[in-house]
């Protein structure tokens, strides 16, 4: 096998990995009950993953820290404030995974 597709198979295989591990793993780090009550179980200061745009071709998500949330009229956390080494942003929280982690 010449150095090329060698090459190429390595990064099928990377590609194969973010994808099988952002489909399984990070989904279900991200499921919530359709009709949750009350805070997501995001705080701020915590660590959490941000989902790429649809129009980006990476499929690696990023870590963020939450710097604020943003209650609706019902009181349900839905859009939050992060920052991460690009700056800081408002994203839904449905673009967004929360790390588990222990303090």
């Amino acid at each position: 096998m010449n150095i090329l597709s060698r090459w190429q198979l390595v990064q099928r295989m990377n590609q194969h990995f973010w994808r099988k591990w952002s489909s399984e793993y990070l989904n279900r780090l991200q499921q919530r009950p359709k009709w949750c009550k009350g805070n997501v179980g995001f705080k701020e200061g915590d660590l959490v993953l941000v989902k790429p745009s649809e129009n980006s071709d990476t499929l690696k998500w990023h870590l963020a820290r939450i710097l604020k949330l943003h209650p609706g009229k019902d009181n349900l956390v839905r859009v939050v404030t992060l920052k991460d080494k690009q700056g800081v942003y408002k994203r839904p929280v449905t673009k967004i995974a929360n790390l588990p982690y222990v303090n």
